[in-house]
């Protein structure tokens, strides 16, 4: 067989039916399609028109410099872009592309000023409110001061202020009694921006797990991201079919070498594992460059020569073992990591348990060498 040594296969038709779905459950609120960290490892660009033709209304980063690459790509729509920090230099580009921005503290507003003035054009603003996590965000206490800030840079016409959004801890845990601490703190947020002045087009604070789990978090738009590419938010509460989802990406890679080693052989570093029989083992070319959890040595699934297996020994930095017992296989044959499960390979939650981690940490951390290639759904 031939392609790629090692792939991950992005079904664009996958990112659209999930953000249709999204929008169902979303209700009236507009959709925030989230496509930071380039789209969660699927593909900046491609995954954020998949979300438009699925009917995303936004698009949300990070970076500017996601941002600027979704302008650079043709994206003309509404974008918000959440993290930057004092003396960025891609502030009058955002403000001139007509990029949204965020404001946590007095400071932010003054630069996003400064840049509205350059760029000659108001820029659009959402505040947001700390609300319980302890991240970005103005507290309590600082939210007067940034709302003054904000309401006077407003009055001098080089800022409109849009939104006021936060971002809730324990969404993923939807009857947590956080939840409903932070949505009483947001609202009052809220109330304090209405009164001040500001004349709020959207108001947010979902994500993936609240837009699934929490109506009443809704509110006039949601945040989802890692829903979008069809990893469930809430693996404890129900998997991606129970949501209406299906996974966008299988990873894959073609056996290097395959051969015969005696019983008794100690296999990858350390011999952590060792064969009880004579067997035959195949290479996979991914390892823990690639982004293949070093911890899962041992227990990381994989689908090849037709079965389920693990990883022998430990996961290596550009390849794993996989003892194929005596099932027939040859070099160039395809391998399974993960994907939506439809020939009965193990998934991106498969690999998250197996290394202690979550879904979103498996398919973000893919690195350069694993080629990308996006298709339509069910297309090879």
């Amino acid at each position: 067989m031939t392609g790629p040594l090692r792939q991950a296969r992005i079904e664009l038709g996958a990112v659209r039916s999930n953000v249709a779905a999204l929008s169902e459950r979303a209700g009236d609120a507009q959709v925030m399609a989230v496509v930071k960290a380039d789209a969660y490892g699927h593909g900046l660009v491609p995954c954020a028109r998949a979300a438009r033709a699925g009917g995303a209304d936004w698009l949300g980063v990070a970076l500017l410099e996601e941002a600027m690459a979704l302008r650079a790509g043709g994206d003309t729509g509404r974008v918000l872009a959440w993290l930057f920090g004092p003396g960025e230099p891609r502030l009058e580009q955002a403000v001139a592309t007509d990029v949204d921005l965020n404001a946590s503290a007095p400071w932010a507003v003054a630069e996003i000023a400064a840049a509205a003035r350059a760029a000659g054009r108001p820029a659009r603003v959402h505040l947001k409110a700390d609300t319980g996590l302890s991240r970005a965000g103005a507290t309590a206490d600082d939210w007067p001061g940034l709302l003054d800030a904000a309401m006077r840079a407003q009055a001098e016409g080089v800022v409109q202020v849009v939104g006021v959004w936060t971002h809730l801890a324990w969404a993923d845990v939807p009857d947590h009694p956080t939840v409903g601490l932070q949505l009483e703190r947001f609202a009052a947020a809220v109330a304090a921006a209405e009164r001040a002045g500001a004349r709020l087009e959207v108001r947010h604070a979902a994500n993936s797990a609240a837009t699934l789990t929490r109506p009443d978090a809704r509110f006039d738009l949601v945040r989802p991201g890692i829903a979008v590419y069809g990893i469930s938010p809430v693996p404890d509460l129900g998997g991606p079919a129970d949501y209406g989802l299906r996974p966008a990406m299988t990873l894959s890679a073609r056996l290097a070498l395959v051969k015969r080693i005696p019983a008794g052989s100690g296999v990858s570093y350390g011999h952590e594992y060792v064969t009880e029989r004579e067997t035959t083992v195949g290479l996979v070319p991914l390892g823990y460059a690639d982004g293949i959890p070093r911890s899962a040595s041992g227990r990381g699934p994989l689908l090849a020569a037709g079965a389920l297996r693990t990883v022998a020994g430990r996961v290596c930095m550009d390849q794993v073992v996989v003892d194929l017992g005596d099932d027939p296989a040859q070099a160039g044959d395809e391998v399974v990591l993960f994907g939506p499960g439809d020939s009965g390979e193990p998934s991106a939650e498969d690999w998250a348990r197996a290394a202690g981690t979550i879904a979103y940490e498996i398919v973000t951390r893919l690195g350069p060498r694993v080629e990308r290639t996006w298709v339509e759904e069910g297309d090879r």
